[in-house]
């Protein structure tokens, strides 16, 4: 998977404490360590502990390679390996990036096909992936089971150290030229390959484009000048040989970083890694390291070109313009902690310059793709800039960038919002996770590649002490750094795009001369090479694998019964709450679910966007700028979200809602449930500039995510005509809502919108028709109890009885095993004369690859079927499509999965092709009926759908699955035993009964380019 880089901070959102008790803690234990001992071949070389973060860091080398060691000691036990080594290509042919996906195919000790995903469906890991950044490739796990982390250490090991590297690997997973249909030798020569496919979707998103050229030109002298996750027609001059090359200078022990988290002894670790790896090495001079740029003395203007986005706000207005700082060296982790905060004061909110200068006079539609601190690089960058801006703006935005660094640095910052920002930290501090192995390893990366101290990064109080004393002692502290960095730094990059209609057209021009020019320099010799070549690897990639040389995890290995999760249900001024007293570190977190039953249908599509803006207007005696700061302040952030829920035991019943979530510092909860009472009290519907201004980035921010997140619409457009509960997700957040958001960020008057908001809030904030749940520690839950109290009583006014919309309105118990069930109830609509139908949609977009779903309504959660749908989706996906969809169809990936909505679904992403996807969909179908898999492939099946039942829950989401869905423990447990039982039979008998032709009713979607044979069939509806 290719990554592009982050900002540095960003990456330690979610942290997490205490998961299991021991007698002496992993912390406490890993203190006993001495600087200089000897374990397994490696040398402690620092011990340091980190209260901030309960974990205890020890730094080893490795004595015979060299090699570098951070193992971080804490109770948690979602135990993570990484180990990342610096890859630095001086080519865009993608070499790194094909690497990360050719290694992971097969290895000395495990030389089948593809160990990586078959340990997917082996093992219990609650992550494994691979990425692949600008200067570094990283190969993660995490497993909360400690035999599973030792299967799992073997294959990554020797997958990275010892890889087969074989040639149909790279041509599978690089690229290959294969006859279109590589059975017929008179069907056209084209460029297939994972890799290709993959990055020519990821080059179909303008932001992705103009993010690749801003680093390629701002640090051109060396590795960040290249793509390193490849630029398509480069890739095709990517040898075999060359990628071997790349993996004996670059992928050795001298050239790696290992990082372990969790509660595992490190003993362990270093004793596998060393007898199964590195006892095999010697050290080596690996030459990676990336010099420093050399810096400009006059600043750069630079051009670009893009496709035009058919579903952009405005047609006229995408272009895009931006200016990029180079900064300081990101192994200086105090002064990349001090640009990081300057950059969120620049940028972050309303109350920001940059916001105010930019954003709020409209002049385009958000800031640009990339902007803000990227300490992705060895030099950290700063960017700021517009999209969706007009050509002829172009100079008044340059200067307006300008003047607002001068105002900065004449007016510096107001000491509320250093306040404000520091708070954000305290709480990401505080606020618990259950992936913090992974966040760490991430936050980590960049800083550790370059030889910065991984350590020192982990001191966040530290830097806070030390970043408050700096503003003691120099109250302009601040103000010069933007001054040295931003007014004085001539190492300055004004990068502008604009759209070409006839981008997509030259693209697929330049690919077609590519493809010419390698073709028309084939022999016969050469043709029947390719031709036999292509039939070697479909051959290899339709063999039925032996891949017990895997280790495995056996169903037995799973936990036969969930743990209970305590729930009080009570009430607060009359409505329902569920009180979950868990660890949460010091913090508190609500929600609160309001049903939609009163809400008028013409009101409907608006709730998103009433969701979006309802806390960025204003409210009470706030503008919308002193509302952003007083959250920012005394919350960890406020949301409202559109909530539809598909009842657990019939699929034409639904609860409709929004969300409303917070969290806080034990300390200010009263400040935050204040703020919520004035939103629901007197929040303020009269600023039409600033709801234009929310419409222009909802609107753009859609629009840029259809490319990365096409697979997704595709479903929901799919499942549209299947179910009620469904159709109305598709208005809220399919495609639907994409194209009403562009019509709304059209309209010059927003009057008539805004005159809808406060009628929606009558019947959305309406404590009648709404339940809460508070997560906190037991001793603050009384507290939080009498706090709530007082919420509802500040709010009862606006408490009303109101005729729901819809006829029929079904009341379920929230928990039906509490006592005091009559006040606890969830009212859902019933659409029981709601009649599915089979529907086909076809969305032409500027993309060189198609985003492909087809759905079935099944079953219900409850129903005794849902849980071999379950298993049957997951091994669909492993024992067939994968092989169809991406080994030999090219696409980055596909498979099939059962929704708690009641629908089967098949999708594909980034896929070169349609109508032999939607085949292969059919195709998965008749195998599943024929039984054609084994008791091994089921028992594998389950293992991966229970890492995904038993991935670990954060004590903030405690108790979420009855709070929402209404899903008791005891129901969950049916589910469970009902997963351990799915037979062979099972399997083929619903693959009979429910995805056979003709069985059940289904829908399909593609998002995609032009496609000529879908648009001359009648049964296609073309948008």
């Amino acid at each position: 998977m290719f990554r592009q880089g982050t900002a540095l901070l960003s990456k330690l959102r979610h942290f997490s404490v205490l998961q299991r008790q021991k007698s002496v803690s992993a912390p406490e234990r890993a203190l006993q360590y001495a600087i200089g001992q000897k374990i397994y071949g490696f040398t402690v070389r620092e011990v340091t502990p980190v209260p901030d973060l309960f974990l205890t860091a020890v730094k080893l080398d490795h004595d015979a390679t060299g090699a570098q060691y951070l193992h971080a000691a804490r109770d948690d036990s979602n135990n993570l390996f990484s180990v990342q080594f610096r890859t630095t290509p001086m080519d865009s042919t993608g070499v790194p990036h094909i690497l990360e996906h050719t290694v992971l195919c097969g290895s000395r000790r495990f030389p089948c096909r593809d160990p990586f995903f078959k340990m997917l469906n082996r093992s219990l890991s609650t992550f494994m992936n691979a990425f692949t950044a600008s200067d570094y490739t990283m190969y993660p796990f995490s497993t909360q089971n400690a035999k599973d982390f030792q299967n799992l250490l073997s294959v990554y090991l020797d997958a990275v150290f010892f890889p087969c590297l074989r040639e149909l690997d790279f041509w599978q997973e690089g690229w290959r030229l294969e006859h279109a249909n590589p059975t017929d030798p008179s069907s056209p020569l084209v460029f297939k390959g994972v890799v290709f496919n993959e990055m020519k979707g990821a080059f179909s998103d303008n932001e992705r484009v103009y993010a690749q050229h801003l680093q390629n030109k701002l640090l051109p002298d060396h590795t960040y000048s290249v793509v390193s996750g490849g630029e398509p027609l480069a890739i095709t001059d990517l040898t075999w040989d060359q990628l071997r090359q790349f993996h004996s200078t670059h992928y050795h022990p001298s050239n790696a970083r290992f990082f372990t988290y969790g509660d595992l002894p490190l003993e362990q670790h270093l004793k596998q890694i060393q007898d199964e790896a590195l006892s095999k090495f010697q050290r080596t001079d690996p030459n990676t390291a990336v010099p420093a740029q050399k810096l400009w003395d006059k600043p750069r203007e630079e051009h670009v070109t893009c496709s035009p986005d058919a579903l952009a706000p405005d047609p006229i207005t995408q272009n895009t313009l931006c200016v990029s700082y180079l900064l300081g060296d990101i192994t200086d982790t105090f002064e990349a902690f001090t640009l990081n905060l300057l950059s969120s004061l620049m940028i972050s909110g309303p109350n920001s310059p940059f916001y105010k200068a930019l954003i709020e006079p409209k002049i385009g539609t958000d800031f640009s793709s990339v902007v803000g601190y990227d300490g992705s690089t060895r030099q950290a960058s700063f960017s700021v800039g517009l999209q969706g801006m007009s050509e002829e703006d172009t100079e008044r935005v340059k200067s307006i960038i300008s003047q607002t660094i001068d105002d900065i640095i004449t007016t510096g910052f107001e000491e509320e919002r250093i306040e404000a920002l520091l708070h954000k930290i305290e709480i990401q501090m505080k606020h618990q996770s259950t992936s913090f192995g992974l966040a760490l390893a991430s936050y980590i990366a960049s800083c550790w590649n370059h030889d910065g101290d991984p350590v020192e990064l982990l001191k966040i109080s530290e830097n806070v002490s030390r970043f408050r004393q700096c503003l003691q002692e120099n109250p302009r502290f601040l103000q010069d750094k933007v001054q040295r960095y931003f007014k004085e730094n001539t190492h300055r990059l004004t990068l502008s795009m604009s759209p070409d209609e006839l981008y997509v057209e030259k693209q697929r021009s330049l690919e077609q001369e590519k493809l010419q020019q390698k073709t028309q320099a084939l022999t016969a010799t050469d043709c029947q090479d390719i031709y036999q070549k292509g039939l070697q690897l479909l051959s290899e990639q339709s063999k039925t694998q032996d891949d017990s040389c895997l280790p495995a995890l056996k169903v037995s290995d799973i936990a036969p019964t969930i743990p209970h999760t305590p729930v009080e249900v009570g009430t607060a001024g009359g409505v329902p709450v569920l009180y979950c007293e868990q660890p949460t570190n010091g913090m508190v977190y609500f929600r609160a679910l309001c049903n939609l039953n009163t809400l008028p249908e013409d009101l409907k599509i608006y709730v998103p966007l009433f969701c979006n803006v309802i806390t960025k207007l204003g409210c009470g005696d706030m503008d919308y700028r002193q509302q952003a700061q007083r959250m920012e302040l005394k919350t960890g952030g406020m949301y409202v979200a559109p909530q539809i829920i598909s009842d657990t035991d019939d699929l034409d019943l639904y609860e409709q809602g929004i969300l409303l979530t917070s969290s806080c510092l034990e300390r200010n909860l009263p400040d935050m449930l204040h703020l919520w009472s004035e939103l629901f009290n007197s929040p303020r519907f009269d600023d039409e500039e600033r709801l234009k201004v929310l419409v222009m980035m909802s609107a753009q921010e859609l629009s840029n995510g259809i490319s990365y997140s096409g697979h997704m619409y595709a479903m929901a457009r799919a499942a549209r005509s299947l179910t009620p509960a469904s159709d109305l997700l598709e208005t809220f957040t399919g495609m639907d809502q994409v194209k009403f958001m562009k019509r709304m960020a059209e309209m010059t008057d927003l009057t008539a919108v805004l005159r809808k908001l406060p009628r929606m809030k009558r019947h959305l904030f309406n404590p009648e028709n709404m339940r809460c749940a508070v997560n906190a520690a037991p001793q603050k839950m009384p507290d939080a109890s009498v706090e709530l109290e007082g919420f509802m009583r500040n709010i009862s006014s606006h408490k009303k009885e109101r005729k729901p919309v819809r006829p029929v309105i079904v009341e379920r118990p929230l928990d039906p095993q509490a006592p005091s069930r009559s006040s606890t109830s969830r009212k859902l609509v019933s659409e029981a004369h709601f009649k599915p139908c089979q529907m086909k949609t076809y969305f032409e977009l500027p993309y060189p690859v198609n985003f492909i779903s087809e759905c079935v309504r099944t079953v219900p959660f409850t129903h005794e079927d849902y849980a071999s749908l379950c298993i049957l989706g997951r091994m669909m996906t492993a024992k067939f499509l994968h092989g169809e969809i991406r080994e030999k169809g090219g696409a980055y990936g596909g498979g099939a999965k059962m929704g708690r909505n009641g629908l089967f679904s098949f999708y594909s992403y980034r896929d070169p092709n349609c109508s032999q996807t939607l085949s292969a969909f059919r195709s998965g179908v008749d195998w599943a009926r024929e039984g054609k898999f084994t008791q091994q492939d089921v028992d594998e099946a389950k293992l991966s759908v229970f890492s995904a039942v038993d991935a670990p829950v954060a004590p903030s989401d405690k108790g979420l699955n009855l709070f929402l869905n209404g899903l008791t423990d005891e129901q969950k447990q049916i589910h469970r035993e009902r997963l351990f039982a799915v037979t062979h039979t099972n399997l083929t008998d619903v693959a009979e009964r429910y995805l056979g032709i003709g069985q059940r009713t289904c829908g399909v979607a593609v998002l995609g380019p032009k496609n000529d044979n879908i648009k001359k069939d009648p049964s296609w509806i073309v948008k």
